[in-house]
C-alpha cells in the first residue's frame, strides 16, 4: 500500500525543504507505530538522492542505507551471511552505527547526497544514540538522516534539538477501513476502534482474525469469567499452538482495549485495576517471545489479567 491519506503534509513539508536554499540535514519523523512513516522515509530518501539525469535504480538504493534491528547474536550473523533465518536483536546496535559512519567516509555513488534511515531510532543503545550524535552534529557534506521514531521522547534531546520534526497523524476509523477493505480484508468496526488509528495494527488484527478475540477481551474486562468459561473460549479463539506472531498480536489487541478502558473509565478503583492489568500485559509481551512459555498457558494467563481488571473481581465489602 503507497496512498497514505495521512501523508500528505509530510510531503508538503519534505517538497519545500527539498526546492529551498538549504536542507535541513536530520529529519524525525514521528507519530505512532503503523502510520507508514517507513514508507515515506523510503520514498523522501529516493527523492532526495535522485540526480536529474541519471538513471536511478528500481531496488536497493546504494545511495540509501537503512539501520534496523540486525541479528541478536555472532550465531544469527552467520546465519544471515548464509541466508538463513535468524533471531532479530530488540535494539539498534552501535556496531551499525559505527559501520554506517565507516561508509560516510566514501562519496555517494550516483549524486550528490546520501540518505541514512535509522527505524526506529528510540530503540537504539544509548552508545549507538552517543555515537549517532557525532554524525549529526558534524554531518559530511550532503549526507541527510531519516530518523523514524514511535516514541520521540526516548530519543537523547541533543539529537531531537538538532533535527526538524515531521508529524504523522493516526488515520480516521473510516481512512482504516477504506484502507483495510483496499486490501481486501473485513474492516470490523471492533478491530478498527482498538487499532486507534494505526493502520500497521489494524492491519495485523484484520490478518489475524482478531474481530472474535476482541469481542471475549472486552466481555472479560466488562464482565470478569464465572469459572474459566470465558478464559477457555478466548484460548480456543486463539489456538492451542498459535505462533509467536498470533501471540503478539492479540497482546497488542489486548493492551489497546485495556488502555481505552482506561481512558472511558471515572471510577479511580476501576481506572488503577486496568493501568495494573495494561502493565501486566506490556512485560508478558515482553517476556513471550524469549521466555520458555507453555504456548497453551499464554492464552490463559492473558484472561486472567484481563479477569482480574474486571469489576467482578472487586473484593466484596460487607
Amino acid at each position: 500500500m503507497t496512498d497514505w491519506p495521512n501523508h500528505a503534509e509530510a510531503w508538503r513539508q519534505w517538497r519545500d525543504a527539498l526546492s529551498g536554499e538549504r536542507m535541513h540535514h536530520g529529519w524525525l519523523l514521528a507519530g505512532k507505530a503503523g502510520l507508514g512513516k517507513r514508507d515515506f522515509a523510503m520514498a523522501a530518501a529516493r527523492a532526495l538522492v535522485a540526480q536529474p539525469g541519471v538513471p536511478q535504480p528500481q531496488g536497493e538504493h546504494p545511495d540509501i542505507i537503512t539501520l534496523t534491528y540486525g541479528p541478536k547474536d555472532d550465531k544469527g550473523e552467520k546465519a544471515q551471511a548464509e541466508g538463513k533465518p535468524f533471531d532479530l536483536a530488540r535494539s539498534i546496535r552501535i556496531k551499525q552505527i559505527r559501520a554506517m559512519q565507516r561508509r560516510l567516509i566514501t562519496r555517494p555513488t550516483l549524486g550528490s547526497r546520501r540518505a541514512i534511515i535509522i527505524d526506529p531510532a528510540d530503540d537504539m543503545e544509548k552508545s549507538a544514540a552517543n555515537a549517532l550524535l557525532k554524525s549529526l552534529e558534524e554531518p559530511p557534506v550532503g549526507t541527510f538522516f531519516l530518523l523514524v521514531t514511535h516514541r520521540p521522547a526516548r530519543l537523547l534531546p541533543t539529537i531531537r534539538s538538532r533535527c526538524r520534526t515531521l508529524r504523522f497523524p493516526v488515520l480516521t476509523d473510516s481512512e482504516l477501513a477504506a484502507l483495510l477493505a483496499s486490501e481486501g480484508l473485513p474492516p470490523d468496526p471492533q478491530a478498527i476502534a482498538a487499532a486507534e488509528g494505526s493502520y500497521g495494527a489494524a492491519l495485523r488484527f484484520a490478518e489475524q482474525n482478531l474481530a472474535p478475540v476482541a469481542k471475549v477481551i472486552t466481555a472479560l474486562l466488562a464482565h470478569g469469567d464465572n469459572g474459566v468459561t470465558g478464559r477457555g473460549e478466548l484460548a480456543r479463539l486463539i489456538g492451542p499452538r498459535a505462533d509467536r506472531e498470533r501471540v503478539q498480536a492479540v497482546l497488542d489487541l489486548a493492551q489497546s482495549l485495556v488502555a481505552r478502558a482506561a481512558r472511558a473509565s471515572d471510577n479511580p478503583d476501576a481506572r488503577a485495576r486496568l493501568i495494573n492489568t495494561h502493565t501486566a500485559l506490556v512485560s508478558l509481551a515482553a517476556e513471550a517471545p524469549t521466555a520458555n512459555f507453555d504456548a497453551g498457558m499464554i492464552p490463559f494467563e492473558i484472561g486472567s489479567l484481563l479477569v482480574a481488571a474486571a469489576p467482578a473481581s472487586e473484593p466484596a465489602h460487607g
